[in-house]
C-alpha cells in the first residue's frame, strides 16, 4: 500500500476514546498469530493482518498454508465488515488466495457468495476487482453458478462489461463465460442486455477479452433467440469485420463458430452477404495449393479456421437463399477438392456440405457431373468410422429423389462398399447405407446385382439393431428385394426371417408398418410363410390388428398374405377355401387352427410320436421321380418315424382316371355329379342315414394310423371317408380338373363343397341368368345337387 492508504487506515481505524491509548508496537513473527488477529475486535488490528497475511499469500504454496491456518473462515466473515478498510483489505487477500484450486474448493462450501455479489454493485473499485476475481474461480463450481443466479448476480456482472477497469471487465466477462456452459442460462444474459455489451467488448485493447466475448458469445448464439438482438446489434457485420482483419487471426476460429451459429438463419446470411462474408468464407475454405486466379496465389490458412469455414458453408447451404449464391462461388468445385487432398477433419466437413447443398436439384446434378459420387464412395473404405458416417449421409441427400445419382453409385461399383456398411456400429451409418441400397434395389434393372453382393444376408444384422431408423430402412430395402424367390431364400438362409418376426413386437409404428409389408412380401412363398408362422407371426399380427393403437391397413394385408401363402393354414384358420383357391400337392388338414398355436410343416407333423388325436389328412399325388429322374418343383413328400417314403399312389391313380373320364363330360352339371359319385365310390360308398352309425369310418381310419405308425395319413389310403374327408378329396380332385367349388368345414367332422351354376331365372319377364349355390353331395346320394341356403342344406350340413 502506499503512504496515502496507510493514512487513509490510521484515520478510519482510530477510534479514540476513554479505553485507549498510545498504539503499542509488537513483533508478530508467526503466521498462526497473523490468522488469530483476524478474530481482533480492533479496526487497525483488522486492516494490518490482512495487509500482512496478503503479502504473505503471494506465494503459490503459501496459499494452501494459510488456509490450514484457518485464514479463509474469519475473512470470509470480513468482507462483510462495517469498516471499508478492512473489507477492502479483506477483499484484496480473498482474491489473491482464490488463484489455488484447493483454497477455491474450500471457499465453495462457505456462503461467500451473497456478500460478494452485494459489494461487487457498489463504488469501491478495489472490491469490484478482487470479488469479481473471486467469482471468476467460484463459478466454475455448478453450486456457485446457482448461487451467483438466486442471488441475482448476474445483472451487476452484466453491469460491470462496461467498466473502465480492464481487470474487472475480464474477470466480470470470464465469470459470466463460466455460467453460459450451462443453456438454462442463456436466456437471462439476452434479457438483461448482455449482447450489446459483449458486441462492444470485441473493440477492446485486451485480446484475452476479445476471446473471451467472442466465446460467451458463442454460447449465448446457440440459442436462436439470441439472433434477432444479434441483428439488431449489427452482429454479423462486425463479425466480418474480424475476419477481414489479418491482424485479428487469433480470434478468426471464435467469430466463424459464432457465423457457423447463425448461418442457417436467412437474415441473418443476408447481411453476412451484404458484408461480403461469404465470398470471403469461400477463400478461407479454399485448399491452400488452389490459386485464385485474379489475386494470385491464396494465402494458407490454418486448419482450424479452414475446417470453421467450411462448417459456416455447410450450415448456410441448409437454407434456400444460399443455394444461388454458393453455386456463382463455385462452392461445388471447391468441396471436391476438398474431398480429395483434404485431411479427414476437413473431409468430414465437405462431406456434411455436400449433404446439405444436396437439397437443391442444381447442386445433385453438379456434384454428379463434377464425380462427386465415386470419391465418396472410396471414402466409405475409411478408418475413420466418423468420415464413413458423413460420407453416407451425403451419399444418401445425393440419391434421394434422383434416380441418376442412384445409378450412378452402381456404375461406380459402390455396392460392394455400401453393403459393408450395413455392418457399421453407427446407426445413423447403417440407415444411411440401407436406404440407398434400398433406392438402387428399387431400379429393377440392376436388382440381381445388388442381391449377387450379398446385400440379403446383410440386412439381417440391422434387423436385430434397436435404432428405430435402421429396422425402417432395413425393412424397406428387404422389401424391394424380396420380389424374387431367390431373394426370399437368401434372407430364410441368413436366418433373417425370426428377427423380422420380432419386429412385429415394436412399439414404434412406422417400424411396425415397414415390418408388415416386408412380412407380406415374403409370404410370398409358402414355406417361408409357415416358417414365419413358427416364429409366431400369426399371433402377433391377429395382436396387432385387434389393438385399437397399432391396426393397420399394413397389419390386416399381412396376415391376410401369410393365411393365403399356404392353403393348408388358411383352412385351419378359417375353415373354408374359395373357390379360386387351389389346393396342390403338400396340402394338409390338420383340424381347427388357433392364431396362439404353434405352426409345424408337414415333415415335422409327420416326424411327432403317434397320439391319440384324429390324424392330419395329406394330399401328395405326385410321384417320387419324374421320368427324367429329376425331383419335380412342386414335389411335397414325407416320411414316417420308420423313415419309409409315403408316396400316395392311390390318389396318383385316381387323379389320372378323374382326368380321363370327367372332362370327356361335355355337361358341366354331369362333370359335377360324374365327380361326386367317384369320390364316393373311393371313400366306401354311398351311406344312409340311418347306417351312419355303422360305418365305422374312426376305426378304420384309427387302425390305418396304427399301421403307418404316424400320426399323417395320406388321402388316397383312406377306404372309408366321413364328410370331412370327402369333402377334401373332391376340393382337390375337381381342382386338378379346373372345376371350380368350395371347402367349407363345419362341427363334428362335418365339411362339405359349394358350387354355382348359372341358371335361367323363371320369375323374370325377360331372359336372365343368375348364379344358383348348391351343395354337393358326397354321403348320401353322391352326385344330387342340394340347393344352398335350404332347409334340405342344412339338414345335410348338421346331421
Amino acid at each position: 500500500m502506499d503512504k496515502k492508504d496507510k493514512k487513509e487506515r490510521k484515520s478510519k481505524c482510530e477510534t479514540p476514546g476513554r479505553d485507549t491509548f498510545e498504539p503499542l508496537h509488537i513483533t508478530v513473527k508467526t503466521k498462526t498469530t497473523l490468522v488469530l488477529l483476524l478474530s481482533s475486535p480492533e479496526d487497525n488490528v483488522l486492516a494490518i493482518a490482512c495487509e500482512a497475511i496478503y503479502g504473505f499469500a503471494e506465494k503459490d504454496d503459501m496459499k494452501v498454508h494459510l488456509m490450514k491456518l484457518g485464514v479463509l473462515e474469519p475473512l470470509s466473515l470480513l468482507i462483510n465488515h462495517s469498516n471499508e478498510l478492512v473489507r477492502r483489505n479483506a477483499f484484496m487477500v480473498l482474491g489473491r488466495m482464490v488463484t489455488d484450486r484447493t483454497v477455491v474448493k474450500a471457499l465453495q462450501k462457505m456462503a461467500v457468495v451473497p456478500p460478494i455479489i452485494k459489494l461487487i454493485d457498489g463504488v469501491d473499485a478495489v472490491i469490484k476487482e478482487h470479488g469479481t476475481l473471486c467469482l471468476s474461480f467460484l463459478s466454475v463450481d455448478p453450486s456457485c453458478k446457482v448461487q451467483i443466479v438466486e442471488n441475482k448476480g448476474l445483472p451487476p456482472l452484466i453491469k460491470l462489461l462496461s467498466s473502465s477497469e480492464p481487470d474487472v471487465q475480464k474477470n466480470s466477462l470470464e465469470t459470466i463465460y463460466n455460467l453460459v456452459q450451462n443453456s438454462q442460462f442463456w436466456p437471462a444474459v439476452r434479457e438483461l442486455g448482455g449482447v450489446p455489451l459483449l458486441l462492444e467488448l470485441l473493440n477492446s485493447l485486451y485480446v484475452v477479452i476479445q476471446q473471451l466475448a467472442l466465446k460467451t458469445l458463442l454460447k449465448v448464439t446457440t440459442d436462436k433467440d439470441s439472433h434477432g438482438v444479434l441483428r439488431k446489434e449489427q452482429g454479423p457485420e462486425k463479425l466480418v469485420e474480424i475476419l477481414k482483419n489479418e491482424n485479428l487471426e487469433d480470434l478468426h476460429v471464435d467469430a466463424l463458430q459464432i457465423l457457423s451459429n447463425c448461418m442457417s438463419d436467412s437474415d441473418m446470411f443476408q447481411l453476412v452477404q451484404n458484408a461480403g462474408g461469404l465470398s470471403l468464407l469461400m477463400t478461407l475454405v479454399l485448399p491452400p495449393k488452389l490459386p485464385d486466379m485474379e489475386s494470385g496465389p491464396v494465402k494458407c490458412v490454418s486448419h482450424e479456421i479452414q475446417s470453421n469455414a467450411v462448417e459456416c458453408v455447410s450450415r448456410a447451404a441448409q437454407i434456400p437463399e444460399s443455394h444461388k449464391v454458393l453455386h456463382e462461388l463455385k462452392a461445388e468445385e471447391i468441396l471436391l477438392d476438398l474431398l480429395s487432398v483434404g485431411n479427414d477433419g476437413l473431409k468430414i466437413l465437405a462431406c456434411q456440405a455436400v449433404a446439405a447443398m444436396s437439397s437443391f436439384l442444381t447442386s445433385k446434378e453438379h456434384f454428379r457431373e463434377l464425380g462427386v459420387l465415386p470419391v465418396l464412395i472410396r471414402l466409405l473404405s475409411s478408418r475413420n468410422l466418423a468420415l464413413r458416417g458423413e460420407a453416407v449421409q451425403a451419399l444418401a441427400n445425393l440419391t434421394s429423389g434422383n434416380k441418376l445419382n442412384t445409378v450412378a453409385i452402381y456404375e461406380a461399383r459402390g455396392l460392394r462398399r455400401l453393403i459393408l456398411r450395413l455392418g457399421d456400429t453407427c446407426p445413423r451409418t447403417v440407415a444411411n447405407a440401407a436406404a440407398i441400397l434400398c433406392r438402387i434395389a428399387g431400379q429393377e434393372a440392376i436388382r440381381c446385382d445388388v442381391l449377387s453382393h450379398g446385400a440379403m444376408p446383410a440386412l439381417v444384422k440391422p434387423l436385430k439393431s434397436t435404432d428405430a431408423q435402421v429396422l425402417i430402412n432395413a425393412t424397406l430395402c428387404i422389401c424391394e428385394l424380396a420380389f424374387s424367390a431367390e431373394a426370399r431364400a437368401q434372407l430364410w438362409k441368413a436366418n433373417g426371417l425370426e428377427p423380422l418376426v420380432i419386429l412385429l413386437r415394436s412399439s414404434h409404428m412406422e417400424v411396425l408398418r415397414c415390418t408388415c409389408m416386408a412380412i407380406s412380401v415374403c409370404a410370398k412363398d409358402e414355406p417361408m410363410a409357415v416358417e414365419m408362422c413358427k416364429f409366431g407371426a400369426l399371433g402377433m399380427l391377429q395382436e396387432i390388428n385387434q389393438s385399437e393403437n397399432s391396426k393397420s391397413k399394413f397389419g390386416e394385408f399381412a396376415l391376410n398374405s401369410l393365411i393365403q401363402s399356404s392353403l393348408s393354414l388358411k383352412f385351419g384358420l378359417t375353415d373354408c377355401l374359395a373357390s379360386t383357391d387351389v389346393i396342390t400337392d403338400g396340402f394338409y388338414d390338420a383340424g381347427k387352427f388357433g392364431f396362439s398355436q404353434k405352426v409345424l410343416t408337414l415333415e415335422e407333423l409327420s416326424m411327432e410320436p403317434v397320439n391319440q388325436c384324429l390324424p392330419i389328412i395329406a394330399v401328395n399325388a405326385s410321384t417320387e421321380n419324374s421320368e427324367d429322374g429329376a425331383q419335380p418343383k412342386n414335389e411335397v413328400q414325407f416320411e414316417s418315424p420308420q423313415g419309409k417314403m409315403m408316396n400316395d399312389v392311390a390318389l396318383q391313380l385316381l387323379v389320372e382316371e378323374v382326368k380321363e373320364s370327367i372332362l370327356v363330360l361335355n355337361d358341366e352339371v354331369e362333370q359335377y355329379a360324374a365327380l361326386a359319385r367317384r369320390v364316393s365310390d373311393a371313400m366306401g360308398d354311398a351311406i344312409e342315414k340311418e347306417d351312419m352309425h355303422s360305418f365305422g369310418w374312426l376305426l378304420d381310419i384309427s387302425l390305418l394310423k396304427f399301421q403307418l405308425q404316424c400320426n399323417v395319413v395320406p388321402i388316397g389310403m383312406i377306404s372309408k371317408g366321413f364328410y370331412c374327408h370327402r369333402a377334401l378329396l373332391f376340393k382337390y380332385l375337381a381342382d386338378c380338373i379346373g372345376l371350380r367349388c368350395t371347402l367349407v368345414r363345419g362341427h363334428n367332422n362335418r365339411a362339405w363343397n359349394e358350387i354355382v351354376l348359372y341358371k335361367e331365372d323363371p320369375s323374370s319377364d325377360e331372359y336372365s341368368i343368375q348364379p344358383c349355390g348348391y351343395i354337393v353331395d358326397l354321403m348320401h346320394e353322391p352326385g344330387n345337387l342340394i340347393r344352398s341356403n335350404t332347409s334340405a342344406a342344412i339338414r345335410y350340413n348338421s346331421i
